[in-house]
């Protein structure tokens, strides 16, 4: 399995909604669906993180005192 810290945010993202699918399919021990649920969660904050670092960098990019949301 590819290291979640050096995921792009497309491929976090492509690749959480590759796990949401496998443990909505059903047909995994339970074994396997904690380590699926295990990584899902680790692929989120992955893909938090980024939107948060791109959100900080839009912020930069703004004039003082413009206070609209992101």
């Amino acid at each position: 399995m590819t290291d979640v810290e050096t995921l792009s945010y497309e491929e976090a993202r492509a690749a959480r909604e590759d796990v949401v699918r496998r443990l909505e399919d059903g047909g995994t021990t339970l074994d396997e669906a904690l380590a699926l649920w295990e990584r899902g969660d680790a692929l989120h904050r992955r893909c938090d993180a980024l939107l948060a670092a791109a959100e900080a960098r839009v912020a930069e990019t703004r004039p003082a005192g413009d206070e609209r949301d992101v």
